[in-house]
């Protein structure tokens, strides 16, 4: 896998050729041309549609496969610029990846631009994993698929797993942050903290930090110069949109309104009360404390829609993520997952199928229309923060915490896909979810060690290690 933060890389030989950069010439660099473009527009499509097909293995695939297309291959834009944009995204909420497409789609083409790459980053995925939710409610109960997500959700086991060890090398750089993400698994697995204040809390940590011990704050690596032709956005240029209070309101306005009025009318149509609205409601909330990535919401998302609304079964949760793993897109889409079922199964006055594909795509509008308002608003202000050091204290703390976000969510997993029960420990603030040792499932046992196996020994990519553990569960249907 290529590692975004990949220096010096050398061009494809078909990379940015000659008479492209004299395109632009006639321009700043990095700024649009008298069209509004800083490359054509169909060829920007073209380009960003091959990128969505290519957006598995979570944010870290997706990120290294837009750097490879954009930075080394095509030249459209600088390494420095590059990471200038995606340690941004990071500081907001929602899926940095798609994030990320969105700001270099609006940093080429402007608003069109920034409007197709978000798009297109998410459409492949939505339509599989609907696809799937629609396969997984009509065969849920055949022995084959049993047997098919019982191999499936150990291989989510490990694949979580692994997104702790690599997090937390990246993130855990001094043992202050090592606490910190220590804290953030205690809060969350043993006091049941909501997963927003503890977000809320680490970034106040990683603020106190920086002001009181500065020298603590983690510092981003050198930047080497790139090799080959110049980046048609170049790393020292500015974007040449001016922030104004006139143009954020439209903005705003036109943002909040794109996202809001749909569930609006759901509720006119079906009630405040319907599961329509409270899923439109949730999931709108969830855009906006979804920092550090899916991984670290998802223990929220899955507390929520299983133990408060009932939308579906633990089990139900680690074989939605299974399948969101399986697609292209960011993971985050699993709660399209999440809502297909629970509207199907409380579709109040429509028919079940009327009901899921509604609730699907309700809430898969309120997850990513304020990823294109997030950035729209504040991209040309993020143009002129690159060196706020404040910023980048309190993303130092949430990232820290992300750790013991994404162990707890790890832990959860375990529980129920090991075990068939489990059961809740309440002793003054302690509040633990414990499993039944009597229910141990010993066949997902065994396929969770051969993921294990395939992840940290063999170091198989996804895909492979996700078909793997399905042929294991089928095979299980040969056992006696």
């Amino acid at each position: 896998m290529t590692d975004p933060q990949t220096q010096g890389a050398t061009p494809a030989s078909s990379a940015n050729p000659a008479s492209s950069a004299s395109s632009v010439s006639s321009t700043t660099p990095g700024s649009p041309g008298s069209s509004g473009d800083v490359i054509p527009f169909r060829q920007a499509v073209r380009a960003w549609f091959g990128i969505s097909l290519q957006t598995f293995g979570g944010p870290a695939g997706q990120i290294a496969v837009m750097q490879r297309t954009l930075v080394e291959e095509k030249r459209w834009i600088g390494q420095q610029r590059f990471n200038h944009a995606l340690n941004y995204c990071m500081l907001l909420p929602g899926p940095e990846a798609q994030q990320l497409a969105i700001y270099v789609g609006w940093l080429l083409n402007g608003t069109r631009g920034g409007l197709v790459a978000g798009t297109l980053f998410v459409l492949p995925g939505m339509l599989a994993l609907l696809a799937l939710s629609a396969v997984y409610v009509i065969w849920q109960e055949t022995s084959l698929v049993v047997a098919l997500f019982a191999g499936i959700a150990p291989a989510v086991l490990a694949i979580v797993a692994q997104a702790v060890i690599r997090v937390a090398k990246r993130s855990l750089t001094h043992p202050v942050y090592v606490a910190l993400a220590v804290a953030a698994f205690a809060a969350l697995a043993l006091f049941a903290v909501p997963f927003p204040v503890v977000v809320a809390v680490a970034a106040l940590v990683g603020w106190t930090i920086h002001r009181f011990r500065p020298a603590l704050v983690k510092k981003g690596g050198g930047h080497g110069a790139d090799d080959g032709p110049a980046p048609l956005i170049s790393d020292d240029a500015l974007h040449h949109a001016t922030p104004s209070w006139r143009s954020a309101g439209k903005i705003l306005a036109v943002g909040l309104a794109a996202w809001w009025l749909p569930v609006a009318a759901v509720a006119l149509l079906t009630g405040t009360d319907s599961v329509f609205t409270t899923q439109g409601l949730f999931f709108s909330g969830t855009a906006l404390v979804t920092f550090g990535g899916a991984y670290a919401v998802l223990a929220f998302v899955a507390q929520q829609a299983v133990q408060t609304y009932g939308w579906l079964t633990p089990g139900e949760m680690v074989r939605g993520l299974a399948l969101a793993e399986s697609t292209p897109g960011p993971l985050i889409m699993v709660v399209q997952f999440v809502a297909f079922l629970g509207a199907f199964r409380d579709s109040g006055p429509l028919t079940p199928w009327a009901g899921a594909l509604l609730g699907a795509l309700l809430t898969t509008w309120v997850t990513f229309v304020p990823c294109f308002l997030f950035i729209f608003l504040g991209a040309p202000y993020i143009e002129r923060l690159r060196h706020n050091a404040a910023i980048s204290a309190a993303l130092t703390g949430i990232t820290a915490a992300v750790v013991g976000v994404i162990a707890n969510l790890a832990v959860y997993f375990a529980q129920h896909t090991l075990f068939d029960a489990t059961s809740v420990w309440i002793r003054g603030p302690l509040h633990v979810q414990v499993p039944v040792i009597g229910s141990l499932d010993l066949l997902a046992l065994a396929i969770t060690a051969a993921a294990l196996v395939m992840t940290f020994v063999l170091r198989w990519p996804m895909l492979r290690i996700l078909g793997v553990c399905a042929l294991l569960g089928i095979a299980s249907l040969l056992l006696p």
